[in-house]
Parts: C-alpha cells; structure tokens; sequence
C-alpha cells in the first residue's frame, strides 16, 4: 500500500505538468487578446504591448516557463536563496512601505478581475465547490444506494421498474435542464427555496441538481451488485443460521456488492466538485467553475490555468484515497 501511495505521489508532477501544457496550449490558441475588458475597450497599444511584456503575453515559451517556475515555488526558492526577496523588502521599507507579500505556489494575477490575484479567487471560490460537490455526492449515495437495495431485494417488480426509469431518466437529462426546472418550480412557483442565492437553503436545489445523475449510476451498480451478491453460497448460509434479514442485506451484501460504488466513487467525487460547470451558472454559485467559465470567455490565462490546475490535483488525490480505501474494505485487493 505505501508503495501504490509514493509511486501515485511521484507521477502527480508528471500528470500535473502534462495537462498544464495541453491546457495553455489550448488556451493560447482561443482568439481575441487577454488585456481586452468586457466592454470591448482597448488600453492604447503602447499601454497594452508593455502589458504584454510584463506579463509575457507576447511569446508563448516566456509565458510557459515564467508561470511554471511561479506555479511550482522554483522562483521563490531561487530568490531567497540568491537574496533578490530580502533586497526588495529592504528596498520597500526604506520606500516607507510594507513589503509585498510572496507566495510559494503563485498561480499569477487575474486579468479579468482587477487587483485580485488566482490563489484569492481560488481560496474564496474553491470551499463553495468543495461543498457542493460534497453535499452532491451524500445525497446521490443516500438515494443511489437505497434504490438499488430496494431494486435488488424485488427485482422485476413494479420498484425495481420505477428505480430504473428515474435512473434512466437521471442519466439522460443534462444538469442545466434539471436545474431549471427545479429552480421553476420550487425557485419561482412555489417559493420553496431562494432563487440565486448561496447559503444552508440556496445550496439545496444545486446539490439535488448535480447529484441525481451521480445518483442514477450509483442505483444501477448497487443494484447490480447486490443481486450477484443476494446469490451467493454465504448468504445463502447467513439466512440460514437464522440472521435477521436486515443484518444479512446491510452488512454481508451490501459490502461486497459496494466495491463497484466505492471505484465509481473517487471519479464522481472528483467531478461533482470539479465538473460543477453548468450547474454553478444556473444557480450563480460563487465557486470555481463559474470563475472557470468566465475565464475561458476573457481568455484570463492565469485564472484558466490556476483553476485546471486545482481541478486536476483533486482528481488524482481523490482516485489516490478510492485506491487506499478499496484495499482497506477488501484486503484481498492487491
């Protein structure tokens, strides 16, 4: 096990270095200039080619190692270690000013939101993904196990039918036509829940929203697995020695018949809280990925790559603790 967790550690740099070079590639590629506001004004060309270099805007190899070297800590080690940071700070004291804070891992300025750097927006934003996605996954967990349990004790029968229609339905149905609806009608009709609001009850309908299609896969494997499971020689032995059937269903079946969940889990975790895209923008949650969004549509280099960045660490840790924790429910699992 502590050999799969540091050889895991170890490719985490690699990965993360791969797709920050796709990405940028990517995001270099989308047309119009970054430096360019809402309004579609223009700083004068003088103003904006000095911004370029400041930014090395201008050559995509500055840009790609400069943000690399800040992202990674390299430049912060090598300026205290030369003592450049210590000079500056000497420098602004004397200036009568205090001195800049720096940053290990600096993901760079925003060029979309004025005077805010990417760690701010992501220190601000990254908790309200974490706990829609969180909230998301309780909720898909609660209604996928107890549909599947349900389908898998009667299978064919008029619940097992019902079960697979609405996970067939949850399937199917992209997010933002779900969230709309929900939004109409216990947003806007009955006044049910607050309508782009974020708080204990605006928080309800986008974690109900984002987690029904989690829901409708879980439903199915528990489903699955639990009528395999249901016919197996120990179970058969368990009803036989007089086990109470609740015990037999929730602590010999349901375990096993949980392992499919428990290797769905650690993408679906990932996503809920990474892949909130479209539902943050239905419901104007202040997490990452309308900040995301917004990005690509100004071509805010540093907020894209920031963002990507953060997404793609918590979804190799979150497979990384599945792998750990498939091991510990079945030690049988090399």
């Amino acid at each position: 096990m502590l050999t799969l967790i540091l050889r895991r550690l170890v490719q985490l740099p690699l990965i993360l270095l791969a797709i920050y070079s796709v990405t940028l590639w990517l995001a270099w590629a989308i047309p119009g200039s970054p430096l360019e506001n809402p309004e579609g004004r223009r700083p004068p060309v003088e103003v904006q080619r000095a911004m370029e270099r400041q930014y090395n805007l201008d050559s995509f190899p500055r840009f790609y190692w400069s943000y690399l070297e800040n992202a990674t800590g390299v430049r912060w080690l090598r300026e205290e270690w030369s003592g450049v940071a210590a000079a500056r700070d000497a420098q602004a004291i004397d200036a009568g000013l205090a001195p800049k804070p720096r940053l290990f891992f600096d993901l760079g300025p925003s060029l979309q939101y004025e005077d805010w750097r990417v760690n701010e927006i992501i220190a601000a934003s990254l908790p309200v993904s974490v706990t829609l996605g969180a909230g998301a996954i309780v909720i898909a967990l609660a209604l996928g196990l107890g549909a599947g349990v349900v389908g898998a004790i009667r299978p064919n029968s008029l619940a097992d039918i019902g079960t697979l229609v609405v996970a067939l339905v949850g399937i199917s149905l992209p997010n933002f036509v779900i969230g709309a609806g929900l939004l109409l009608v216990f947003g806007v009709w009955w006044g049910v829940f607050p309508v782009a609001s974020w708080g204990p009850r605006g928080a309800v309908l986008p974690m109900i929203t984002l987690s029904l299609p989690f829901a409708a896969y879980i439903a199915r494997l528990t489903r699955m697995g639990m009528i395999d499971v249901l016919g197996s020689d120990y179970i058969r032995t368990a009803r036989a020695k007089g086990v109470a059937e609740s015990r037999v269903l929730l602590k010999h079946a349901l375990k096993n018949a949980f392992l499919p969940v428990l290797s769905y889990l650690g993408p679906a975790l990932a996503l809920a809280m990474t892949g909130s895209f479209v539902v943050e923008r239905v419901f104007t949650v202040p997490g990452m990925g309308q900040h995301f969004v917004n990005a690509v549509l100004n071509k805010d280099l540093f907020l894209i790559l920031g963002v990507v960045l953060v997404f793609a660490t918590m979804l190799v840790v979150f497979n990384l603790a599945v792998d750990v924790l498939y091991r510990w429910v079945d030690p049988r699992i090399e």
